[in-house]
This record gives C-alpha cells, structure tokens and sequence, in this order.
C-alpha cells in the first residue's frame, strides 16, 4: 500500500499530508543510502542453521556429520563443527517521553517527539523489520505491540495520536519495566529531554547490561536554552507543581545557560564513553533533516 494511497484515512495536523510526503522521500533516501544491503541488516548473535559461517566448535557425539568442516580435518586432522549465523528481523523498541516537560511550549518538544517515532517507524517498517513504540512517564501506558510490514504504520499513527504527557519523566523505572519483560532483543530508541529527577545513566546501563542497543535523541528547545525573561518571577516545576519565588538577573540567566549547556555535555560524553549512539537536537530543526542527519552518521540503519 503506497504511503500517499491516503483518501480513506482520517488524518489530523501532526501526520498530515506533507508530513506523509516527507515520510516517502525518506524512505527512498534510506534505500538508497543502503541498496548494498540486505534484508535484516542487523544479524542476531544467534546460532543456527543459517548460510553466513560463524564460527568453530569441537565435535560432540551426536553432531550431525554434515556440519563437520572436513577441509579442516584434512590439513590439522581435527574434528571441527562448523557454526552458522541465523538472519532474524531486527526489533526497534522506541521510548517516547510523555512526561509533563514535552508539554512546555504547546507541546512542541511533544509533537516532535511524537513525529520523530513516526518517521523512524516507517523506515523500520519499510525495511520489513519490526517496531513497537513504548510510552514511558509517570502515568502506566501500555505499549504498542511489535509489529512488521509497511501497511503498519497507520497503527503506529493512531497510537501515537492518543498519547497525552503528563506527570514525571520515569525513564529508569519505565527502563526497569521494559527490560524484565523479556523482549527480544533489539535497538532502543530513547526520545526525551532527558530531564529525569532520578537520572539517566542507570536507564541506559540498564539497557546494555540486558543486551539492548540504546539509540538516544536528546530533544531541546531554543527557548529553554535561552530565556527571554526578566525580573521577579514565580517558577513552577511543570512535572512535580513546586514553586519558587526568584529574580531573574543577566548574571543568573549566564549561570543557567551555562548549567543547561553542561547538562547536554554530560549526556553527550556518557553517551561516547560507552560507544552509544547519540544524537542532540533543537525541536526548531525540521525533523527530516535530523533524520538525514541520522542516515549519514550510519546511526539508525547498517
């Protein structure tokens, strides 16, 4: 079913017909970006019966003889069986913030998110692999179930629709959950603003002590980078409701963009430290571009 084959649907502004436009063109952006290869580009660690050679093991009683390397036997005289590599569908796990802080600023940082995970599901599903989008917030919301083929993304779409932020950013505990679920194994996409009271770095250690590829998407707002405001002011915490009475000064405003600055360096360098993937980005760049950007870099598809 083409993309733009959309007459019947009911669409609302987030996933519009230019959005869907953008979507096709990505997609043909990523084919060819990876037309050397093959379906499933990732290979499982898996071992089976596959055609792609993996490695040697010594020969048991009761191992088929046909998968004795007999090649091998003639020039060292041992017994080797030969082990190969089963090709599996790659599964994309992507977490969504749905945290009250994607709210701020008519939820932009939100619907950014929410179209980011769109674009993404497409190209997996388009690749024929599998994808399931996962909320993760204060407030429980179950998942959207793994699912393959192009004709899928119209449920990704509906379930995205219904997704509203709200509460505190829970990334280690949704991380918890995910991880003791027994998914299969997989990339881990995080989108959010990894502005989470309990911290992030134990949520993606998490994620590799379980074998999980972490992909992380690092959103930010311009606006939250540089503040255009001034003089006495009430600031309340979107996520938790406290309060706090405070002048705001030139001096201050210096201290806080160098604090928030800092903040996405840190997030960045534990990211490059382990060899994750990591991507930042101001919700004002368009989404297709970062997805370009994505592509290029060799971070989403190999």
């Amino acid at each position: 079913m083409g993309l733009l084959n959309l007459k019947n649907r009911k669409h609302d502004d987030l996933f519009d017909e230019a959005f869907m436009a953008k979507l096709e063109y990505l997609d043909i952006v990523s084919k060819k970006a990876f037309s050397g290869s093959s379906r499933g580009e990732r290979r499982s660690k898996k071992l089976g019966s596959g055609l792609e050679f993996a490695d040697h093991r010594r020969y048991s009683p009761g191992d088929d003889f046909k998968h004795i390397d007999w090649n091998v036997y003639a020039r060292m005289g041992k017994l080797l069986v030969r082990l190969f590599e089963e090709e599996e569908d790659l599964y994309v796990y992507i977490m969504v913030d749905t945290s009250e802080s994607m709210a701020v600023g008519d939820s932009e940082k939100f619907n950014y998110a929410r179209k980011l995970a769109a674009a993404l599901s497409y190209i997996t599903l388009s690749n024929m692999d599998r994808v399931s989008i996962i909320p993760f917030g204060e407030t429980a919301t179950s998942p959207l179930l793994p699912s393959r083929g192009k004709a899928q993304i119209f449920r990704v779409f509906d379930f995205l629709r219904g997704l509203k932020p709200s509460g505190k950013t829970e990334l280690h505990t949704s991380v918890k959950s995910f991880v003791h679920q027994k998914h299969r194994r997989g990339l881990v996409v995080l989108l959010s603003d990894f502005y989470a009271p309990e911290g992030y770095e134990e949520a993606l250690n998490l994620l590799r002590y379980h074998r999980y590829e972490p992909f992380v998407l690092q959103l930010t707002d311009e606006r939250e980078m540089d503040p255009n405001v001034m003089g006495d002011l009430v600031i309340v915490d979107c996520e938790t409701g406290q309060q706090r009475e405070i002048t705001i000064t030139p001096r201050l405003l210096d201290k806080y963009r160098a604090a928030f600055q800092e903040f996405c360096q840190e997030v960045e360098a534990f990211c490059s430290e382990r060899h994750l993937s990591y991507f930042r980005t101001p919700i004002q760049t368009p989404f297709d571009d970062l997805i370009l950007r994505i592509f290029r870099a060799g971070g989403f598809l190999r």
